[in-house]
């Protein structure tokens, strides 16, 4: 790997991992990865190192997610094993980081989606600006809510998560907060003092700090998306987006016509299996087996060709008709495991 992809410091009290690979988005591959969890194991129990910081070097983003192209490459040229592999080193690092036993901070700065949430959305401080955008986009390359994203979805207020799911909704700093997808928000021109007192002070104090920054808007409340999005199935769900007047509605509804029929389904059912999970780790191993099952269908190679590589923007999904997809193929993707698994929860050694 370029070693600049990832800079590894060390300043004071504080320990920093910060992507660059601003040109990609900080797209995270395997070696990546690898850097992130060999540093987050050796400073696990270093006693110089009292706080980690997970950042980038780029406004625009902290981490749009994994590289998507390298592994439709992967899926194309070595099959499902190798191209769940990334996913794999994805959900155990947001296992590692999520159960790590020193204050993690992770500055959403700018884009955070998918593998990026994965990163930086489920440790102990997570903070956002008026630049972040998050999001969980999966459904639009036949893909579901990943990297422990749908525990975060199924935790959302009311059908909020829901929503966000099955929409791709994106989510300015106000939203992520009330999602909770979030804990604090700064201004993007605090974040080297931020950075600063990181170094010095202990990260609780640092967070509790900081002032509060005005609301942004959110759109619809939880109770007026209620009566659309407790519908008992996707297609009755698009009824009564199609019926309803709002243009927030229509909105959504334009916004899951573009997407996967069949991983509009499997978010669904997923999204209400998630809620009845007890813990991170089962709802990753959950969205693990799920994205093996997708990998294996065609939409995915499909929805990644029509959306980053020919950039036509009209995959054809099969099928191609929310009310055609089988539903007993759905309950069997949540019902059947692959031969793979997370082998969770990890041991004090595992990072990969």
């Amino acid at each position: 790997m370029d070693p600049e992809l990832i800079e590894i410091t060390h300043t004071g009290r504080l320990g920093r991992i910060t992507l660059n690979r601003p040109r990609a988005l900080n797209a995270l591959s395997m070696d990546m990865f690898r850097t992130i969890g060999a540093s987050l194991l050796a400073w696990r129990d270093d006693p110089a190192i009292e706080t980690v910081l997970l950042d980038s070097t780029s406004p625009k983003a902290f981490s749009a997610g994994g590289d998507i192209r390298a592994i439709r490459t992967r899926l194309e040229t070595e099959g499902v094993a190798s191209a769940a592999a990334p996913f794999r080193t994805s959900y155990r690092m947001a296992s590692l980081l999520a159960g790590y036993p020193k204050p993690v901070v992770s500055f959403m700065d700018g884009i955070a989606m998918g593998g990026g949430i994965g990163l930086g959305g489920h440790v102990r401080h997570r903070v956002v600006t008026e630049r972040s955008v998050l999001a969980m986009p999966e459904v639009a390359i036949a893909l579901t809510p990943d990297a422990g994203g749908s525990y975060l979805l199924s935790r959302a207020p009311g059908l909020s998560g829901l929503r966000l799911a099955l929409t791709a909704g994106r989510m300015n700093a106000t939203a992520a907060l009330a999602a909770g997808f979030a804990d604090r928000q700064a201004r993007s021109d605090q974040l080297d003092s931020i950075r600063g007192a990181l170094t010095r002070l202990p990260a609780g104090v640092v967070m509790d700090s900081l002032p509060p920054c005005p609301a942004l808007d959110t759109g619809p409340d939880t109770a007026e998306i209620a009566p659309v999005y407790s519908a008992p199935d996707v297609p009755e769900l698009m009824g009564r987006l199609s019926a309803h007047g709002a243009d927030w509605a229509q909105a959504d509804l334009a916004a899951m016509q573009r997407a996967c029929p069949f991983s509009l389904c499997i978010t669904f059912a997923a999204w209400h299996a998630a809620r009845r999970l007890p813990d991170l780790d089962h709802v990753l191993e959950q969205e693990f087996q799920l994205v093996c099952h997708m990998l294996a269908r065609p939409d995915f190679a499909e929805g990644v060709r029509a959306l980053l590589i020919d950039k036509d923007n009209a995959p054809r999904w099969a099928p191609a008709d929310i009310r055609d997809v089988s539903l007993h193929e759905v309950a069997a993707c949540l019902r059947t495991r692959t031969a793979f698994s997370l082998d969770l929860p990890l041991t004090c050694t595992d990072s990969n």
